[in-house]
């Protein structure tokens, strides 16, 4: 199985999500500035999109979109309780909230990244965002994690598109839960190992 990848991207959620649920894999990493891969290869070949992640199985079929893949992911081991099981009320919670994610805030932040979009324009997203993200400051009062105590992969997509405010200039400094909530799952081990996989494959890259 292969995960294609961009360090920092929203294929950083999956790739916690594989680590989380301890399946095998490997890491491949495709650029989304020139859509090759280090052998030269077209990406869009792999994902006509052209965007990570790229969940490919080991009988050549390929999954993509983020939210389609954790849950994948987490369907795999069910003992892990990434998600909870299908056709629960609590599962469409999960699904909800990756819902909420993939559109509300992560594809907010996408006009934040383009050197084309005006000022004026980065500033009401970024307004857009303040206000998302004290939707989920306001969820997450009294709870470790969006579906209370229990760690899921909204989380890890939800930990992600918090790590872009720092370069997109989104400030959420004043959202306790959400800063709490940041640092509590930047400390799993499983984080831990993506972030320094990504960083190594990036350095790598460099090389």
């Amino acid at each position: 199985m292969k995960l294609y990848y961009s360090p920092g991207a929203c294929s950083l959620s999956p790739h916690i999500a594989l680590y989380e649920a301890g399946l095998p894999f490997d890491a491949v990493l495709a650029s989304t500035k020139t859509h090759q891969l280090a052998d030269g290869t077209d990406y869009y070949t792999i994902n006509p999109k052209g965007y990570v992640p790229t969940l490919e199985f080991d009988d050549g079929q390929r999954l993509t979109e983020g939210p389609a893949i954790v849950q994948w992911i987490a369907d795999q081991v069910p003992d892990k309780q990434l998600a909870p099981a299908a056709g629960t009320m609590e599962r469409y919670r999960l699904m909800e909230w990756l819902n909420f994610i993939t559109t509300e805030i992560h594809k907010t932040f996408s006009p934040l990244f383009n050197p084309a979009m005006p000022e004026e324009g980065k500033a009401l997203m970024r307004t857009k965002l303040g206000e998302r993200f004290a939707y989920v400051d306001r969820q997450l009062e009294g709870r470790s994690y969006l579906m209370g105590e229990q760690f899921t992969v909204a989380d890890a997509y939800l930990f992600v598109v918090c790590r872009w405010t720092v370069p997109t200039k989104v400030d959420i400094s004043s959202f306790k839960n959400l800063q709490a909530f940041v640092q509590r799952v930047g400390e799993r081990p499983a984080v831990q190992q993506a972030l320094q996989a990504e960083a190594q494959g990036n350095a790598a890259n460099k090389g």
